[in-house]
């Protein structure tokens, strides 16, 4: 592993790094905001995950976390939405491919050999992080997050893996790809044609059909009025059905006025930070 930026920020550090991965097979980049509490003690970690055609950096630089990270004295993990390099296969498109890696495990060639986003943020990258800094982040303490595609991962995979995480928030997620355009284009390449397969990446059934839905972790999801994307796309309704399906906890809070950007995420990210932290037991 090799570090390749850092910048002081809020008493904290702010740094990038880049790692040789076995399940992308390329080398991968992420990024960890480190709060100065880390300097003393291990931090609870949160997961940020990216939507389409973003790396970690879009975060870093525009969401405007390290400040109340910082206070609360958690640590932020952001990697990259995808694998990257000369051999990594790609499509002269947004939502597919490099920046498009969708957090699933691709079964389908030429995918197959390195989109494996689904394994790298759940197993790799978090067996990386107890390795590398073992003595700073407290890994018995996770919560998940992410934008767009990125919301989409977070809540399939803190849904996937209730023991992991003690909360899961989303500003803007594609809330069942199996039913939306981006989905149709995305599944079929990267896991195939049977739709009972994207089930397992699909937030809305997941949680529809949870088996001990007393256990799920508890969810908030941001989501803008303005949001060009929001009738097509994202379809917050979905989740929402699926969670009184279930009688799950999940809160989805409409904003008037607001869009799919980071002017958006960045207005609500403290109320998110402060969410996840007081279900990981930090007190604000």
């Amino acid at each position: 592993m090799e570090k390749i930026d850092e910048h002081r920020s809020f008493g904290g550090v702010q740094r990038r790094y880049t790692h040789a991965s076995e399940v992308c097979n390329c080398d991968m980049t992420f990024s960890v905001y480190l709060p100065p509490l880390a300097d003393t003690r291990r931090v609870p970690v949160v997961y940020w995950l990216s939507g389409l055609t973003c790396t970690d950096e879009n975060f870093v630089n525009k969401a405007g976390a390290q400040r109340i990270a910082a206070e609360l004295g958690i640590a932020i993990v952001a990697p990259d939405t995808s694998p990257r390099g000369e051999d990594v296969p790609d499509e002269d498109s947004y939502d597919m491919g490099k920046g498009a890696g969708f957090y699933v495990n691709a079964t389908q060639q030429p995918w197959a050999r390195h989109y494996q986003m689904y394994d790298y943020v759940v197993s790799e990258l978090p067996s990386l992080l107890a390795d590398e800094f073992g003595t700073t982040l407290d890994l018995s303490r996770e919560a998940i997050f992410g934008h767009s595609m990125g919301g989409h991962g977070a809540l399939v995979i803190g849904l996937r893996n209730i023991d992991r995480f003690a909360a899961i928030s989303a500003f803007s997620p594609i809330c069942a790809p199996s039913e939306v355009p981006w989905g149709h284009k995305a599944f079929p390449k990267y896991i195939g044609d049977d739709k009972q397969d994207w089930y397992a990446y699909d937030a809305s059934y997941l949680l529809a059909n949870a088996d001990n839905p007393e256990a799920l972790p508890p969810i908030r999801v941001e989501q803008g009025l303005a949001d060009n994307f929001l009738d097509e796309q994202l379809q917050p309704h979905r989740l929402e059905e699926a969670a009184d399906k279930v009688g799950a906890d999940v809160t989805v809070h409409r904003r008037e006025g607001y869009d799919h950007s980071y002017f958006f995420i960045a207005s609500f990210m403290e109320d998110h930070l402060r969410f996840l932290a007081s279900h990981m037991g930090v007190e604000s």
